[in-house]
């Protein structure tokens, strides 16, 4: 199947649902905004083919037809493709900046995250805003858009210094400024690469999580970060210079799915 066919998420539930066992080609009901979409803004007519993703790495192939619906080419036991997580997850976790969540949210899925946090923290801009819906909604049309077959979680946001302070699985990569001797978030991973690993990126290697904090313009508070350390955080640098929070979260997130590739990519066995 050629990338050409634009995809359109549902949830795996309404899929599960069509196992019918008849001869019938199973069919799924659009809803109203599934139906704009593809009739108003990608300007589908019925007979033409899509992709029908389920968020949850499998991908059937399906057929627009009249009166709203979707019919399945496979049935929805077995699509068309089905793919494995990527290993390790990659988890952003990101105090809210009072602008541009939205445009973080979008990249940080384009990237590859598998996994975002918001982060609500002591210095962060006054009177921040968290509309979780309208961030799913983003979240959902930039897993559609990047043709990726897994959408990220988007946790509800949290108090910084409480969820910080919980025991950090995996390699857990604290960014912070104004302290010296910082390693930068590329020589920890470069290290990984390398095979120069520390106990806690060796945990973090078996345990498929790679996790990256990233705080306000404010900066983290001085109790924030002594309890991320306490609880198994890695404080490092982005460099040299003081980035916003949005820019520091992208930047970092980039350096994490890089070598996310370069690691699969070394992985893999050589074809016969």
């Amino acid at each position: 199947m050629g990338r050409e066919l634009r995809r359109l998420l549902i949830a795996p539930e309404r899929i599960s649902a069509l196992e019918t066992g008849g001869p019938e080609p199973p069919r799924l009901a659009l809803e109203p905004q599934e139906s704009h979409y593809l009739e108003r803004v990608l300007r589908y007519r019925p007979g033409e083919r899509l992709a029908l993703i389920d968020g949850g790495g499998r991908l059937w192939s399906a057929v627009l037809e009249a009166g709203r619906h979707l019919r399945l080419e496979q049935a929805p036991g077995r699509p068309l493709v089905q793919e494995a997580p990527i290993r390790p997850s990659l988890e952003l976790a990101m105090a809210v900046p009072r602008r541009e969540a939205d445009l973080v949210w979008r990249m940080a899925t384009e990237l590859g995250a598998d996994r975002l946090q918001p982060l609500l923290a002591e210095r962060g801009a006054p009177g921040e805003r968290c509309p979780l819906e309208r961030w799913r909604g983003i979240v959902r049309e930039a897993t559609e858009q990047c043709e990726r077959l897994w959408q990220p979680a988007l946790a509800s946001p949290r108090q910084a210094g409480a969820w910080l302070a919980q025991p950090a699985p995996g390699l857990a990569l604290l960014a912070t400024t104004r302290r010296e001797g910082l390693p930068l978030c590329s020589q920890r991973l470069r290290e990984l690469v390398e095979g120069a690993r520390t106990a806690a990126g060796a945990a973090g290697l078996e345990a498929g999580l790679l996790r990256l904090a990233i705080g306000p313009e404010g900066g983290w508070s001085p109790q924030e970060e002594e309890r991320a350390e306490a609880a198994g955080w890695q404080p490092v640098s982005l460099g040299p210079t003081i980035l916003r929070t949005a820019t520091a979260a992208v930047a970092g997130l980039a350096l994490l799915a890089d070598w996310r590739t370069l690691r699969s990519a070394s992985c893999q066995r050589p074809s016969p």
